[in-house]
């Protein structure tokens, strides 16, 4: 039986509830009288209690889990499904990232066209247009992406957001949104760029100082709000305001490079990846070298989208040199239940 809500209500659907862009997507939306529910989709609980919030253990890597979606997202009346069911970080588990990010957003798009969803909103990164020495100073919406077999991190998002494209001319009716967020930095979040410079020491190229483009979390956080809530259609960069040369970003951090010729770099770093000792894998040291620098025009002009932080205090918050805004009172209606 499907459910019955007041008139002019939306439900919102959120795959990887438990990551950091659809917890904190969740958080912010619980007490915005916009949505009257919110159906957390992850295999994990998000780790919030709230009277519109409920959680629904849901495996995007199990076949025929689109099915069992489709029928969920029916009978409980969603209109709007934002999906972040993304990894942050790259995995060891090549095989098992690919069945969550591309095959699983086969299943939740699948699902999507069979529930008639009137909005989907998902979430990409600017890393898919990849590091080359040829890039233009700065990549439009309409710059190639890199399918790069060698990165599987990247493959599978550029595999992901060919579907989401696909998805578009087979169903008109549906608004689809695609947010291509910098590489994301902030206090709270957890990846493997915050685990990188989160050493006193950070290597570097020799020979190779590009430039640096960073998103504050937060400010993340706002875009999805945006494309939620705001009738557009289309794919995004979201982006801060202004660049840095990575040397730079090192010493505003504090932290000491380490200068390592190319030859060395790559199969130093492989073998850290290899026995699980470093923060990422080889084909990534690519963004250290070469420029990949994201154009967020579009975002501000038809998203409406205005950073509330540059480059420079992005990171000041992230290494704690920001000064800590008192937080809001909720009235106690959110929890927040730690494991």
């Amino acid at each position: 039986m499907r459910a019955v809500y007041p008139p002019g209500a939306r439900v919102l659907a959120v795959t990887g509830a438990r990551g950091f862009v659809g917890r904190e997507v969740i958080r912010r939306l619980l007490d915005d009288g916009r949505f009257f529910r919110i159906l957390a989709l992850d295999v994990r609980e998000p780790g919030l209690v709230h009277p519109k919030l409920r959680h629904v253990r849901v495996d995007l890597t199990l076949p025929g889990v689109d099915v069992a979606l489709a029928e969920l997202l029916a009978k409980e009346g969603c209109d709007t499904l934002l999906h972040a069911a993304f990894l942050s970080s790259p995995s060891h588990d090549v095989a098992w990232a690919h069945e969550l990010e591309a095959i699983g957003t086969l299943h939740v798009l699948t699902a999507a066209g069979a529930a008639r969803l009137r909005r989907v909103v998902m979430w990409s990164q600017t890393l898919v247009y990849g590091a080359a020495p040829h890039n233009p100073n700065f990549l439009t919406e309409e710059h190639p992406l890199r399918d790069s077999a060698r990165a599987s991190f990247l493959a599978d998002k550029v595999e992901a957001e060919r579907q989401a494209l696909r998805f578009c001319r087979e169903h008109p009716d549906t608004a689809v949104v695609i947010l291509r967020t910098a590489p994301m930095l902030g206090p709270t979040i957890q990846n493997y760029l915050t685990r990188l410079f989160s050493h006193a020491v950070c290597p570097r190229l020799l020979g190779f100082d590009p430039l640096v483009q960073l998103l504050h979390e937060q400010d993340a956080i706002d875009a999805f709000l945006l494309a939620l809530c705001n009738e557009v259609r289309g794919t995004f960069n979201i982006v801060a305001e202004g660049v840095l040369p990575y040397s730079t970003v090192l010493a505003r951090m504090g932290r000491v490079p380490l200068p390592l010729p190319r030859m060395l770099a790559y199969p130093l770093v492989r073998t850290l990846w290899g026995t699980q000792l470093g923060p990422v894998p080889p084909e990534l040291l690519d963004f250290l070298r070469y420029l990949c620098v994201a154009d967020g025009t579009r975002a501000r002009q038809q998203l409406g989208f205005s950073p509330r932080f540059d480059i420079c205090s992005t990171i000041d918050d992230f290494v704690g040199l920001l000064p800590k805004e008192t937080p809001s009172a909720s009235g106690g209606k959110v929890q927040e239940v730690r494991p």
